[in-house]
């Protein structure tokens, strides 16, 4: 059976779809049109199982439940099935009237389109789907529903881009799960609310969210919702660091990510380790260890061919080839996409639609080979697929790519119009860096044609963005102290909150060992008057089972730094310990038993107190006067 994985964890990859626009000459979109699928995929051998299932399926849950697994599973299979499925969830669940299972069944759509978000087309299904959950869930109150759809929906926002929107559907979602009892979607609203303002480069306020996030999903009961939403976090806050470029943390957290595999049980999770470590690469290659970098990539393609699924070796594919024009080797680049992995990775987007991103790959490497004519073929092959089907974003890393290579080629007009179209876009959606990069070449272009007034204007241009991105990249580094700040701050709550534990153990320590001496002292006095042996024998029961007990909780206490929570050690640890104390236990309970329950010696030894006593009280009420 195949575990559903959680319903936010596209919204990182939407994130990383802003941010990645403004590497220059990397064919970024192929990674970004992979990974929204490829967690989710499996072989034609599951999908077999998958549809097996399905026909043995008899309530319509069970029929929802494989028909959700089986559309989404296809989508990186076969897409017109994945269609034809998706339909059949819906009627199912509509023909149920079980407003549960519509709303799982919209949803369900909406997730399977936001796979391949960086097309409009399904971005904008992707919505519609959100948006009639939406209304199912409204109209029959379903609170948290309500406030996980907008979660959603506030993600998708982030990809269209509309970022205003994308916000107020986050603070939408919090108002409304704030009031309920689920700190699962509270922490999932923190995660939402971090993406959401480092898109529009509150970066403070995003870190702060992220780490609330994590607190909340440290203390979840569950342990395989922890685990999982542990994950996503610790994912989250290694883009975080990567977007201010703090690689060396943001490989921390991701390494923490990836060990958080080991406690989630899942049959996906070899599949995702071998993404996991394809990420890792990108990481080192952002840090410029490109050695590292190529050895994770082939790793992770090594680790895809031993789970023998070739279609899990495409992002690993795709990071050799970004690699390669990372380090300014086009021919390699050239080489590696005409050889038998490019060629696998060829046949899978032109089976997908995405043909238009092989014909703009091949445009960018001719281009930096200087064979214009190669690359003007394939930049109009691929004009359409961005013109009519790419979002805002694509669209303006293609119009740059492509603006670039007329400025290179003399064709300066074609080069005036389409950086024309790369500020008007960047400016649209706040992408300053694209919009300098735009306007100073539309200055140099217009002094080359002799439009002097044209180039002073946008030359002025170049200089109000040229401050204004100082300013950013201030207040980056603002962010980077700001966020070394913040995780001081945590890291003293944490520490003082550790105190308070320690002390209220250590009260509650005392206040045992108070309360183990008062029945060992009753015992005693007990012993030296006439009290039954049975009371006597009861009260030493109670007296000697809580401080053995009491002795095992003190060495489970502190065994940890000698076994290191491994089972067995802690197992043998206390098998040893057992086979001291439990002897010792009833042999000394037993003998100090017997003892206080000898009343022949224990009585006369109270009256002898209380001769004592009262001898003395007598000698003093005779000196009196």
């Amino acid at each position: 059976m195949l575990k559903e994985f959680s319903p936010y964890s596209e919204s990182l990859l939407i994130w990383k779809r802003n941010q990645d626009l403004s590497m220059k000459k990397i064919v970024i979109l192929l990674v970004i049109l992979i990974q929204g699928a490829l967690p989710r995929a499996q072989q034609t051998a599951a999908v077999d199982s998958i549809k097996a299932e399905l026909a043995k399926a008899v309530t319509a849950e069970a029929k929802v439940y494989w028909l959700d697994n089986l559309s989404r599973t296809l989508m990186n299979v076969n897409l017109q099935q994945a269609e034809e499925y998706g339909k059949q969830l819906i009627a199912v669940a509509e023909e149920s009237r079980d407003r549960k299972l519509m709303i799982e069944a919209y949803m369900s759509n909406g997730v399977r389109c936001s796979y391949f978000a960086g097309q409009k087309d399904y971005t904008m299904r992707s919505v519609d789907f959100y948006n009639k959950a939406l209304d199912i869930a409204r109209q029959n109150k379903m609170e948290e529903k309500i406030g996980g759809i907008q979660l959603r929906l506030s993600a998708i926002h982030l990809a269209i881009p509309d970022k205003d929107k994308a916000l107020n559907y986050v603070n939408q979602a919090f108002s409304l799960i704030s009031t309920l009892n689920n700190d699962s979607l509270r922490a999932e609203s923190h995660n939402s609310f971090g993406h959401v303002y480092l898109s529009r480069n509150e970066k403070t306020l995003a870190l702060r969210h992220y780490l609330n996030a994590l607190r909340l999903a440290e203390d979840l009961k569950k342990e395989t919702s922890r685990h999982e939403l542990m994950r996503n976090c610790y994912l989250y806050l290694s883009s975080f660091y990567s977007g201010i470029e703090d690689y060396d943390k943001a490989i921390d957290y991701h390494t923490l990510a990836y060990k958080k595999l080991d406690h989630i049980k899942s049959k996906q999770v070899p599949y995702q380790r071998a993404i996991d470590i394809n990420s890792q690469g990108n990481l080192f290659a952002q840090k410029k260890n490109y050695d590292i970098a190529i050895s994770y990539f082939e790793r992770s393609i090594a680790m895809a061919d031993s789970l023998k699924f070739p279609t899990l070796k495409l992002p690993g594919y795709i990071s050799l080839l970004n690699q390669y024009l990372r380090m300014e080797q086009p021919q390699k680049a050239l080489d590696y996409i005409n050889s038998a992995s490019g060629k696998a990775l060829k046949s899978y987007l032109i089976n997908f639609g995405f043909s238009g991103v092989i014909d703009q790959a091949y445009g960018v490497i001719y281009g930096e080979l200087g064979q214009y004519d190669s690359a003007r073929l394939y930049f109009g092959k691929a004009m359409p697929y961005f013109e009519q089907g790419a979002n805002e974003n694509n669209k303006i890393g293609f119009y740059r790519q492509l603006a670039g290579l007329y400025k290179r080629t003399g064709e300066n007009t074609k080069a005036i119009e389409y950086y024309l179209k790369v500020k008007e876009l960047a400016e649209k959606n706040g992408l300053l860096e694209n919009a300098e990069g735009a306007v100073k070449n539309l200055d140099s272009l217009y002094n080359r044609t002799g439009d002097y007034q044209l180039a002073s204007r946008y030359n002025g241009l170049y200089y109000q963005y040229k401050d204004s991105i100082g300013k950013l990249n201030k207040e980056k580094e603002l962010a980077q102290v700001e966020a070394t700040d913040e995780q001081y701050h945590q890291q003293k709550l944490e520490e003082e909150k550790a105190e308070k534990k320690r002390q209220k153990n250590n009260i509650q320590y005392m206040a045992i060992t108070i309360g183990i001496a008062a029945l060992f002292i009753t015992l005693v006095v007990f012993g030296m008057f006439k009290v039954s042996a049975k009371t006597i024998r009861l009260i030493g029961f109670f007296a000697f089972i809580m401080f053995f007990e009491f002795i095992f909780l003190i060495f489970k206490k502190n065994i940890y730094s000698v076994t290191e929570g491994e089972p067995w050690k802690d197992l043998a640890f206390m098998i040893a310990l057992a086979a001291l104390l439990v002897p010792l236990h009833h042999w000394l309970e037993h003998k100090v038993i017997k003892y206080l329950t000898s009343h022949n010696r224990l009585t006369a030894s109270g009256r002898t107190l209380l001769s004592k006593v009262f001898s003395r009280k007598t000698s003093d009420e005779g000196s009196k006067p």
